[in-house]
């Protein structure tokens, strides 16, 4: 029972950082990155459609995302999605391919950029705190039916404390990273 506690813990944890680590990865760090479309929808024949599943994304360099489309009547589509979004990037269309240009960070956007990554990561500590108030009430609620010793759910408390500052210290990690990243000029 406790080590399914402890499994469900780890488990929203696990769920916690993948959240993070997306959230994290559309943040623009000045760097171009093909998870900063992800949000983009196209409407292809009437239907939003991401646009990942209407074109190929590349990052041949540094600072530009190229988007080749299979379907070349999407284009405009797709430079309308693009330009709707609130990246900030202007599509270049040469009839084949759209190239976007991702322009350097300026130092106030990239304060912003940090307080939005900080935010991100806060969302994450509560996420972590939230499944370690789950355990911890289902460990008590474990100890007043009887079905554990008082000894056992103090070992139990003190295990899933372990576990949640371990997690708080990869979020903290994560964050620490991408504030870096931001950063880098």
């Amino acid at each position: 029972m406790i080590d399914d506690i402890i499994n469900d813990l780890k488990d929203g944890f696990d769920k916690a950082y993948t959240k993070l680590t997306r959230e994290l990865g559309r943040i623009r760090t000045g760097r171009a990155s093909a998870n900063m479309l992800d949000e983009i929808r196209v409407d292809y024949y009437g239907s939003p459609t991401p646009l990942s599943q209407v074109a190929t994304i590349k990052v041949p360099e540094p600072r530009m995302i190229t988007i080749s489309p299979w379907d070349r009547s999407v284009m405009k589509d797709i430079e309308k999605a693009i330009l709707a979004s609130d990246l900030g990037l202007n599509p270049n269309n040469d009839g084949t391919l759209i190239r976007l240009v991702v322009p350097p960070l300026t130092g106030e956007r990239r304060t912003e950029l940090v307080k939005t990554a900080k935010k991100v990561a806060e969302d994450a500590r509560v996420a972590v705190r939230g499944a370690r108030r789950d355990a911890n009430e289902m460990l008590k609620s474990l100890e007043k039916d009887g079905d554990i010793s008082e000894d056992d759910l103090h070992r139990s408390l003190t295990r899933v404390q372990e576990l949640t500052d371990k997690a708080i210290e990869h979020v903290d990690g994560l964050v620490a990273r991408k504030e870096a990243e931001i950063l880098e000029v």
